[in-house]
């Protein structure tokens, strides 16, 4: 296998849908702003770490979530959403934000701030244990 640069495999939001449908896992939902400095700095730093791109691919559905966009609008539990209301729905009022959605498609944390990449893994291993069915 042609060895390729490792990157976290980004979903939208109805795709993690339709894929939890097929095989249930953890939804990580990366809510965001444009100007949010510390959302470049995780993208840069966090979401480029080898183990941060294994654990997240590994255990979860990643959703990148811009938080003021109204543009494209998407179905999720048959309500109609933008980014922006969506997350305005998940009660996120800072950034970056975690949002952590369980199997069955229910909000069940909330990880707000930057994160280093070995303080992610913990904290992300830590809801599993606390909510997974692993």
């Amino acid at each position: 296998m042609a060895q390729e640069e490792q990157a976290i495999k980004w979903y939208t939001f109805e795709e993690a849908t339709a894929l939890n449908k097929e095989n249930p896992k953890m939804v990580i939902v990366d809510v965001y702003t444009d100007w949010c400095g510390w959302c470049k700095k995780m993208d840069k730093e966090t979401f480029t770490d080898a183990e941060v791109i294994s654990y997240l691919n590994d255990h979860f559905y990643a959703v990148k979530l811009d938080a003021e966009n109204n543009g494209k609008k998407f179905e999720f539990k048959g309500e109609e959403y933008t980014e922006a209301s969506m997350a305005r729905a998940m009660r996120v009022s800072s950034y970056p934000n975690f949002v952590i959605i369980d199997s069955t498609m229910e909000n069940i944390t909330q990880l707000p701030g930057y994160r280093k990449p070995e303080a992610f893994i913990k904290d992300l291993k830590t809801t599993i244990q606390r909510f997974g069915k692993d």
